[in-house]
């Protein structure tokens, strides 16, 4: 099938005139904004497999709950500084004086609850890695360590959740994650590549298929 999915982009690459092939189509929801497009083209759905990348991303998505994701992209920096790059093993280790200072910084999002949500994620993070050997052979592990291949033609098309984010968040809240309802995880799946949810005309949808 993705052999096929491939062959088929190519033939449309081929055969669209080159007039048209001079612009990239993005998937729509990231048009418009050069920090959204940026992260759309270089970091979306790009099967991830680094440790403190993937907790980057877990946490990014949990202090994104109830927010827009452009907001959180907005603030990933300071996040980064504030959250010591997002070494878990840090997080982990968190006391009360850090905590107020991170409920004292207006360059993250200011969520007592979401704060305590990530020093404890980082310490259950911590606990699957001595499980499993590593977070990623964990999360990977629930798509038998291949990505999922969606045929969107549409984003608005796309689910905020499936049954599989739903097990999977079942599976987290069950280890004493925070935060971590199926719509966030299911965000996350997409983020790290889990699940290839660009629409088909998005140049970026092959070019990852291409990556497998």
């Amino acid at each position: 099938m993705i052999l096929f999915l491939v062959f088929f982009n190519i033939l449309v690459y081929l055969y669209t005139p080159q007039s048209l092939l001079m612009e990239k189509h993005r998937c729509a929801w990231c048009v418009g904004d050069p920090l959204y497009e940026a992260y759309h083209d270089t970091e979306w759905g790009v099967p991830l497999h680094d440790e403190q990348q993937l907790f980057e991303f877990l946490i990014l998505e949990t202090f994104q709950a109830g927010l827009s994701w452009i907001t959180i992209l907005r603030k990933r920096e300071n996040f980064r500084k504030a959250f010591d790059q997002f070494d878990y093993r840090i997080v982990a280790q968190y006391d009360d004086t850090k905590k107020e200072a991170l409920l004292q910084d207006a360059g993250i999002v200011r969520n007592k609850l979401k704060v305590n949500a990530a020093i404890t994620n980082a310490q259950q993070f911590l606990k699957i890695q001595e499980e499993f050997g590593s977070f990623d052979q964990y999360i990977w592990g629930f798509v038998n360590h291949t990505p999922i291949v969606n045929q969107w033609k549409d984003h608005k098309d796309c689910p905020a959740k499936t049954p599989l984010s739903d097990s999977i968040s079942k599976d987290l809240k069950k280890r004493g994650f925070k935060f971590v309802g199926s719509t966030v995880i299911y965000a996350f799946m997409q983020a790290i590549g889990m699940v290839n949810d660009h629409t088909i005309d998005c140049f970026r949808y092959s070019e990852i298929i291409a990556t497998y």
